[in-house]
């Protein structure tokens, strides 16, 4: 899971964040017991004993870091919250500088509006975070079985084109880096 992490991270960051806001997730819902999450998620997967340990040792850091940050109920590690920050620079400096990008963002526009609107008094955060979040409640909701309006589905789909032009742009120059 570790390294499915990792690996996620250093080739779709997207998929990293969505990842990442799963295991939050998986933790809170064993309500930090990490002997629970071991019983019933980490002894299933088909993995060696040192790397169920090694597995362990991430969910037990990851727990720890939920607790530090004081996100034991709600919200996101900060360290994948910089990645999401990461992505909404590039979706502001697209804005003002590729053609491309901005045609693409347009479609999404108006979903994202109305979201912000359905937000009312709480802050839905930025337009990024609210694309992000809208695809994790779209994957939440398939997991679950719900049914999903199709509006609901078209306007994650163009939240997706908007993500998905992000994430190459940042792999882009994050293989450029190194």
């Amino acid at each position: 899971m570790q390294r499915l992490a990792l690996q996620k991270k250093n080739e779709n960051i997207a998929e990293f964040i969505i990842y990442m806001y799963q295991m939050e997730d998986l933790i809170r819902a064993y309500q930090f017991n990490i002997d629970d999450i071991h019983q019933y998620v980490i002894a299933h997967y088909p993995i060696s004993s040192e790397e169920k340990a090694e597995v362990l040792n991430w969910f037990t850091e990851l727990a720890e870091k939920m607790k530090s940050e004081k996100i034991q109920y709600k919200g996101h590690l900060s360290e994948v919250q910089e990645k999401v920050g990461e992505l909404a620079t590039y979706h502001w400096n697209f804005l003002k500088s590729d053609r491309d990008y901005f045609e693409i963002y347009n479609i999404a526009k108006p979903y994202v509006i109305d979201l912000v609107m359905e937000a009312g008094d709480e802050d839905p955060g930025h337009e990024i975070q609210l694309c992000i979040n809208a695809i994790y409640g779209l994957l939440l909701s398939r997991l679950h079985g719900r049914k999903v309006p199709e509006d609901m589905i078209k306007a994650t789909d163009s939240f997706g084109a908007v993500i998905r032009y992000l994430t190459e742009a940042y792999h882009q120059k994050f293989v450029t880096n190194n």
